[in-house]
């Protein structure tokens, strides 16, 4: 019985902790962003960088670009993954998307480097700019008569003009949003000022989430703050205000509108606040991130009235959509892998994966699939890792594998593009990273650079071969 209320503590706890310290600032604005990107942008846009047609020396290297500015978990880039596959891009930049942002953005990289070293946070965007466009190459060929299949009706609506200035600054300002909410810089953290508020309940409010909640770091559990306890029932008022004010927003405006959109920049804000529980209250920091985010949530008023009625009510609802369609996952998701990850112990892992083995670098990528944690909270638990024994190779496994697979993003992305696709993704990224895991290890371990050239070169010209043959059989079957 105790087992059973732990990991269901363990459940709730992770969700707890993830709705209050890492939804917010990344996943809220990228919702609204796919929500943009897929009423707002001409389909033509998405087609002439992403489509099939594009030369693949521009729709690949361009999807990893604008991967590398997110700094976004497998989560969090679910939302943006769809809203571009939706409007027409090729399956193999929009999988080298999906790959790239949680794998090696800016803000991961730079982390990587500071906390593990720069032998780390080079491998590991070498690796996942190969494996990233070279995944998205291999389900293009894989699936190329079910994705002709698909983008024979975006044909049809190809032409047209390329996006508007006014879209274009309104996605930049939505960007914008994302990365001051995100980006680990010094001078978002400049503190204006700071404001006491006399709440005399709140530390043993605190108290008493500590004990609900509590803080294990050797698990990733993060706890629950007063702040996050309060963000939490504001997501709960978004939802019953949105359920009706952005669902039914298609049939016009309505009063529950912009209840949702002002509750919305409400949460937005405070999540950007710094708040520390005192004796006597709540210490309110305001920094340089909290007065960016409150400007640029006010500067997308105007913005949005620049629009058609009708073009931001698609928008709203867009949003709203994809909410339905991935949020629900989500919660699913990260309620189990909180309930799987009490059963794992970190003591295992010199046990498993001390050393630089085929068993050693799977264990990684499972590491990363089950002990799943939001987007750069990877880099502190992988140098926990390798504090306690983990071998270099599979760490540089678990990293590969952590930022890009976990049940609930392997549900959501069997959601936008199908089971079978999904899974042969799933595939794919498991390889590539014991792959990965097992060149590196072997590196450190002083095999000679001239013969993992030679074993990882064979290897990809016998998948090549083997893909070519596949892709030859498939055209010869369509003509």
């Amino acid at each position: 019985m105790n087992i059973i209320i732990e990991a269901l503590q363990g459940g709730l706890g992770g969700l707890a902790s993830y709705l209050a310290a890492h939804v917010l600032l990344c996943l809220v604005p990228a919702f609204f962003i796919a929500g943009a990107l897929s009423a707002l942008v001409p389909q033509q846009s998405i087609i002439r960088f992403l489509g099939p047609d594009a030369s693949k020396w521009v729709s690949y290297p361009a999807a990893a670009g604008a991967g590398s500015l997110l700094a976004v978990c497998s989560c969090t880039i679910q939302p943006l993954f769809a809203g571009i596959y939706k409007k027409g891009a090729g399956l193999g930049p929009a999988i080298t998307f999906l790959f790239f942002a949680p794998a090696a953005n800016i803000l991961a990289l730079s982390y990587t480097g500071v906390a593990l070293g720069a032998d780390f946070a080079i491998a590991r965007i070498v690796l996942a700019l190969s494996f990233g466009i070279g995944i998205g190459m291999i389900m293009a060929i894989i699936f190329r008569r079910g994705e002709e299949a698909r983008l024979a009706q975006s044909e049809a609506f190809s032409a047209g003009e390329g996006i508007s200035r006014k879209a274009l600054v309104f996605l930049l300002a939505l960007v914008a949003l994302l990365i001051a909410g995100t980006l680990k810089l010094d001078f978002l953290k400049a503190v204006l000022f700071s404001i006491e508020l006399p709440i005399h309940g709140a530390a043993g409010l605190q108290s008493l989430l500590d004990i609900l909640v509590p803080v294990d770091e050797a698990v990733g559990a993060e706890g629950l703050s007063v702040q996050g306890l309060f963000l939490i029932a504001l997501l709960a008022l978004i939802g019953a205000a949105a359920w009706r004010g952005l669902g039914q927003v298609d049939n016009g405006f309505n009063r529950l509108t912009p209840v949702a959109l002002g509750l919305t920049a409400l949460t937005l804000v405070v999540a950007a606040l710094g708040v520390r529980v005192s004796e006597t209250g709540l210490l309110l920091t305001v920094s340089v991130r909290t007065a960016a985010v409150a400007a640029l949530c006010a500067v997308l008023v105007p913005l949005a009235r620049r629009f058609d009625p009708w073009d931001v009510q698609q928008w709203l609802w867009e949003t709203w959509r994809f909410v339905k369609q991935i949020f629900p996952l989500l919660v699913v998701g990260v309620f189990l892998v909180g309930v799987i990850r009490i059963f794992i112990r970190p003591e295992w892992i010199q046990a498993v994966a001390g050393s630089n083995t085929v068993l050693a670098n799977l264990a990684g990528v499972v590491f990363g699939v089950f002990m799943y944690f939001p987007t750069l909270v990877e880099v502190p638990i992988a140098k926990m890792f390798l504090s306690l024994g983990m071998h270099p190779g599979p760490l540089i496994a678990y990293l590969m594998a952590d930022p890009e697979l976990s049940l609930q993003s392997i549900l959501i992305t069997s959601a936008i593009i199908g089971k079978l696709k999904a899974w042969t993704y799933v595939g794919f990224v498991a390889l590539f990273s014991t792959l990965a895991g097992l060149t590196y290890g072997a590196w450190v371990d002083g095999t000679s650079l001239w013969l993992l050239a030679m074993l990882v070169g064979g290897f990809v010209a016998l998948l090549l071969g083997a893909l070519h043959l596949v892709d030859r059989s498939s055209r010869a079957r369509t003509v």
